[in-house]
């Protein structure tokens, strides 16, 4: 049995959801189908981002609260700004959106990774590659903040 694509979220053809309110303080008062996230995704559904893409957004969105990613990377995962530099990054470039969200997916965050000599997930180990994401996404928000 496959899973399915996305959450199973919809959204009517004939109104458009509004935009998403994504509020670190309000998720433990929201009902199920009614998180933040499910909302996000039902805007970049109606934004015309493509399903599976979307389905991965609002799993990050999600993974970067129930995870307690670090304040920076909730921030660059749509907390900051209600999800709307998400949505635009997917909308302009959704393939390097898709490896970038996969790739924080794969490593909680930048937490840890696949080890090659192990082959098992490391806290702590990040490939080369990561860890220059890592530095420079972490410069990226310090530059943000003094701004």
């Amino acid at each position: 049995m496959s899973k399915p694509s996305t959450s199973g979220l919809t959204t009517s053809a004939k109104t458009s959801p509004p935009p998403p309110r994504l509020d670190l303080d309000a998720v433990l008062d929201c009902t199920f189908g009614h998180y933040p996230w499910d909302d996000w995704e039902r805007h970049a559904l109606a934004r015309g981002l493509d399903a599976k893409l979307a389905g991965l957004g609002r799993l990050l969105i999600r993974e970067a609260f129930n995870h307690g990613w670090e304040g920076w990377l909730q921030s660059l995962c749509g907390w900051s700004d209600d999800g709307a530099a998400l949505l635009a990054f997917a909308l302009r470039a959704p393939e390097q959106a898709r490896w970038c969200w996969s790739r924080l997916m794969d490593t909680d965050g930048l937490r840890g990774d696949v080890h090659p000599q192990t082959g098992e997930w490391t806290w702590g180990y990040l490939r080369l590659d990561m860890r220059r994401v890592l530095a420079t996404l972490h410069r990226a928000s310090i530059v943000n903040r003094k701004s």
